[in-house]
């Protein structure tokens, strides 16, 4: 089977692309100032998009493990089933280093807030004064340009689950068809198996009954059938040929 129509290649390919994709963004939240709204969005996006590709893997494992129960039927070798497994350990680690690190930066974002609530409810004596360096306009521009931004990053974590979702879809289909093909090869086995045992037993039954013929005819018997069945095999060879 070429790569083209392996099912493992597809299946790769997939996860490689989702891959892609979650280290270029968190490429973007290690570049994101922290305790940000953009930060946020970007951490939950991250953490969701390792649990899917987690699954994934999972789910390609299980394929491999079906596969190496028969690699020959499957038209693949121990060194084709090693690399397999081997991809999809490097794959694993790839999303648990980005899924340990943004969770370890949400734990320090969270006690950063909790500091800011404590400083929060201090007294306004203690606060710093900070009102000579914003004035009433820059706030609503601040505002504004973040709102804009908080919007800009909805609309592409939107698109971006949408596409996380086509892809465990198509993912889940071709999981169902290898299944399914599995469930039919077993099946047309179960079937050769059955034929070829009532085949033997027929061909063990024509041989006794030769063997008893042969042995009531005697030598001379013997001689007649073969004779027999020589003008026999004559007759049909001028039937077919010649008429």
């Amino acid at each position: 089977m070429s790569k083209a129509q392996d099912p493992f290649y597809i299946v790769k390919e997939e996860i490689q692309d989702s891959i892609d994709k979650l280290q270029s963004s968190f490429h973007q939240w290690e570049r994101v100032p922290g305790g940000t709204g953009e930060q946020v969005h970007l951490t939950k996006e991250l953490l969701a998009n390792c649990e899917s590709i987690a699954w994934q893997v999972d789910e390609l494992d299980k394929a491999i493990s079906v596969a190496a129960r028969d690699p020959s039927w499957y038209g693949i070798n121990e060194v084709e089933l090693e690399n397999r497994r081997r991809w999809t350990s490097n794959a694993r680690l790839q999303v648990a280093d980005v899924k340990r690190t943004v969770g370890a930066g949400k734990e320090n974002d969270n006690s950063a807030s909790a500091i800011r609530r404590e400083l929060m409810r201090l007294p306004n004596s203690q606060q710093p004064d900070i009102s000579d360096h914003y004035s009433a306009k820059s706030n609503d521009d601040f505002v504004a340009s973040e709102s804009d931004r908080q919007m800009l990053l909805l609309k592409q974590q939107d698109e971006e689950l949408d596409e996380l979702s086509t892809s465990v879809k198509r993912i889940g289909g071709v999981g169902l068809t290898i299944h399914e093909e599995l469930l039919a090869q077993e099946k047309i086995l179960d079937e050769l198996g059955t034929e070829m045992d009532s085949t033997k037993n027929r061909l063990d039954f024509v041989q006794k009954k030769m063997a008893m013929v042969m042995k009531k005819a005697g030598a001379k018997g013997q001689i007649m059938i073969i004779i027999f069945l020589l003008v026999l095999f004559i007759i049909l060879f001028i039937l077919v040929f010649f008429t």
